[in-house]
């Protein structure tokens, strides 16, 4: 049970969304009583399994529990080492680019595929080529991922309507990491800085 409590008492200073793994308990005893600490906690309510190996604490109000906001669940993610960013979709959303609203929670990352189970909610983590990932956590960023998602056919009037709404820095951004990105967007993006 000396296991179960230190798990108990590192679990009750996590932040909302932080996520949990194994690897980090291991102080508190063998990774098997680590493995059966944290599954006996899920099955009691007391832990949420996101996914495999993934752990994460249930948010509780006066309402009950809750899953934690999925947003804080892949920030957490990103901050264990991971690059995570919004899906292209998103990105065009957020950009104006599109008013299609993504149905479901998209995020590219650096890491492997997977799901991520949230109460009924479920975020999906697609692995990405390392050009779709640049500019992480910008808003110039989020253009790269957004002309990837509009693909070669729309890319070149998306460029248009970019220059006209993003201020000149961002632009300048975008246009600077042109040498990691595919031949095709490379084209387009260069012309953010130099179409009149």
């Amino acid at each position: 049970m000396k296991v179960m409590e230190g798990v108990l008492e590192y679990i009750a200073q996590l932040p909302e969304g932080r996520p949990l793994v194994a690897k980090e308990l291991l102080h508190l005893g063998s990774r098997a009583a680590v493995d059966q600490a944290l599954s006996r906690l899920a099955k009691s309510g007391s832990l949420l399994r996101a996914g495999r190996g993934v752990y994460v604490k249930p948010v509780e109000s006066r309402f009950g529990k809750r899953p934690p906001s999925s947003t804080k669940v892949v920030e957490g993610l990103a901050g264990q080492g991971e690059t995570i960013v919004p899906h292209g979709a998103a990105a065009a959303n957020a950009l104006g680019l599109t008013t299609q609203v993504p149905v479901r929670e998209v995020y590219l990352t650096s890491g492997r595929s997977r799901h991520l189970k949230l109460g009924s909610q479920v975020v999906e983590l697609r692995h990405a080529p390392t050009w779709q990932l640049v500019l992480a956590g910008r808003e110039a960023g989020n253009v790269v991922r957004a002309l990837a998602w509009v693909g070669r056919g729309g890319a070149a009037e998306a460029v248009q309507k970019l220059k006209s709404r993003l201020p000149p820095e961002q632009l300048a951004e975008v246009a600077a990491s042109r040498a990691r990105l595919p031949t095709w967007m490379a084209k387009e993006v260069s012309a953010l800085v130099t179409r009149a």
